[in-house]
């Protein structure tokens, strides 16, 4: 992750941000010293999974799912299908 010092982010803000929006993060320091971290509000933290429930209550599983197809499936593999 780039770091700038203070008065870099100041004379180039919006570039920064860009470059944020356009998934590269940056850290502003001071005297060295990380202050703060930029990051796009929709880019997800270092290592963190959004996939896991991201549909909750938006679909369902009927209760008999994993038998479905089981009778057409035998029948392929006893060839009377």
């Amino acid at each position: 992750m780039r770091t700038v010092n203070m008065h870099e982010a100041k004379t180039h803000l919006s570039r920064l941000v860009r470059a944020a929006v356009d998934g590269e993060p940056f850290v502003i320091a001071r005297a060295g010293k990380p202050m703060v971290r930029v990051v796009s509000i929709d880019m997800p933290e270092p290592g963190e999974a959004r996939r896991t429930g991201f549909m909750a209550g938006e679909i369902s599983v009927p209760a008999d799912f994993d038998r479905m197809g089981s009778r057409e499936i035998e029948a392929m593999f006893e060839g009377d299908g």
